[in-house]
């Protein structure tokens, strides 16, 4: 499974995923209660090498979760929906129930943050995102030649 695939799933597993009628990747539209996945990239945040040639890099993957939401005056549900899939988030991680992405799951951090009203439009709906950020380790073992 890929880490795109791998992250879709998880987002489709948050208990209050069903305000969504769909969760769609690198694309959403104005439709109300649908979603879009967006990955945005991957950083290389640190590389070690031992005396034996093998390479502990540590990478972050970036996502961006779009929602499209009904919104009417105060729209309350759609902010609490918003920091609700934050702190779950969080907990998964915390408590080791995130999904892993390298290989050294309890080094892993998974983090939705600054969770926010994007844009409105005269039809009532809203465009709310939050960022979604994985930092994990991959290790990479020298070669033998010979």
């Amino acid at each position: 499974m890929t880490a795109l695939e791998t992250m879709r799933d998880f987002v489709q597993s948050f208990p209050d995923y069903d305000i969504l009628s769909r969760l769609d990747i690198d694309y959403t539209d104005k439709v109300p209660n649908s979603g879009g996945l967006f990955p945005s990239g991957m950083v290389e945040v640190s590389r070690r090498t031992d005396l034996l040639g093998n390479v502990t890099i540590t990478n972050q993957l970036n996502f961006a979760l779009y929602t499209t939401l009904e919104k009417w005056e105060g729209a309350p549900e759609n902010a609490e929906w918003q920091l609700g899939f934050q702190q779950w988030v969080q907990a998964q991680s915390a408590t080791g129930h995130a999904p892993a992405f390298g290989d050294e799951p309890r080094k892993e951090r998974i983090a939705a943050q600054n969770g926010m009203l994007y844009s409105a439009d005269d039809e009532g709906t809203a465009l709310y995102v939050i960022q979604i950020n994985v930092t994990y380790v991959k290790n990479y073992k020298e070669a033998s030649h010979g």
